[in-house]
């Protein structure tokens, strides 16, 4: 059977992915699905770095602005709205652009990892989640640091979530959740697929993040969240973990100065960047665009990428 066409263009933060991802569905009759755990959310713009229609160039454009801020939104809501994205994009005819930077969203799409016999024990979540509680999540996120060295490196003490799954995986099975995954990864892909993984100098793009969230605050970062605070939402909330949320609302809540709060954004997301590039280092059959080695010549990289999509009968 043959298998169906599927692009990824991941990366990380700040680094182009949005732009370059319009010239390639363009350039392929491509759609494009977004692979960003903030993106989904309405009313959340400005922080997430959001697409707005007019920027879309006439590309449809899924899993963007779908779900309301209370709504949760994890892996597995992810793998079942991206494939049923995927069927509408083959029926048009078109080929699928998986476009964004949260890497497990898209190793899960791309090796169909099941994670719906992953065992789950209430007990021992709730203890966990207790302990976050009471000690704060870097302490349990210092848990993963002997059991599970890999998840302790990719997973932020932030996303309690993710950590709390990882201890409980393995409470449960005595095994790693990072080498279970890295199993799963090893299941050949029910896609004709490429990945590419777009890379820029590193100060290169710490001097973006910075630019990025001097804009964003100029923009009205602060209001946004305002507006969403207004409505309730708050920082325990998933949608309200996201860079640039959790900061600000440190700040009206009157935990740090706006300065201290913008710049720990910064800082917060040029770490988030290094584990994004950590963890497409790890994974396999990525193609690596770097660029640097273009000169920053989009039409040249383009060209490229077109070039590969073909060799690899993705593109006819």
């Amino acid at each position: 059977m043959t298998k169906q066409p599927l692009v990824i263009l991941s990366g990380p933060t700040a680094v182009g992915k949005t732009a370059l991802s319009i010239e390639l569905a363009k350039a392929i009759n491509g759609a494009i699905i977004s692979a960003d755990s903030m993106q989904v959310y309405k009313g959340m713009d400005i922080g997430s770095a959001k697409i707005m229609p007019e920027e879309m160039e006439g590309i449809p454009h899924y899993l963007i602005d779908v779900l309301e801020p209370e709504e949760e939104f994890n892996i597995v809501r992810f793998q079942e709205m991206a494939k049923e994205a995927m069927k509408e994009i083959y029926a048009k005819g078109q080929i699928p652009i998986i476009a964004g930077g949260t890497g497990f969203y898209i190793q899960s799409l791309l090796y169909d990892i099941d994670f719906s016999n992953q065992d789950t024990n209430d007990s021992y979540r709730k203890q966990l989640e207790e302990f976050a509680k009471v000690h704060g999540a870097e302490a349990l996120h210092e848990q993963l640091r002997e059991i599970d060295p890999v998840s302790y490196e990719t997973i932020h003490a932030n996303n309690i979530k993710r950590v709390i799954r990882a201890l409980e995986f393995y409470h449960l099975s005595g095994e790693p959740i990072s080498a279970h995954n890295e199993k799963e990864r090893q299941k050949s892909s029910p896609y004709n697929f490429a990945y590419f993984v777009l890379n820029d100098d590193r100060q290169t793009i710490y001097d973006k993040i910075d630019a990025r969230v001097d804009i964003m605050v100029k923009n009205g970062l602060l209001e946004e969240v305002k507006a969403l605070k207004a409505k309730g939402y708050h920082k325990k909330m998933v949608s309200m973990q996201g860079l640039g949320y959790k900061e600000i609302l440190s700040y009206l809540d009157g935990e740090c100065t706006l300065e201290e709060a913008i710049y720990t954004i910064k800082i917060e997301t040029r770490h988030f960047a290094k584990r994004q590039l950590t963890w497409f280092r790890r994974e396999k059959d990525c193609i690596w665009m770097d660029k640097s080695e273009y000169d920053h010549d989009e039409k040249a990289m383009l060209a490229d990428m077109c070039k590969i999509l073909t060799d690899k009968q993705i593109l006819g």
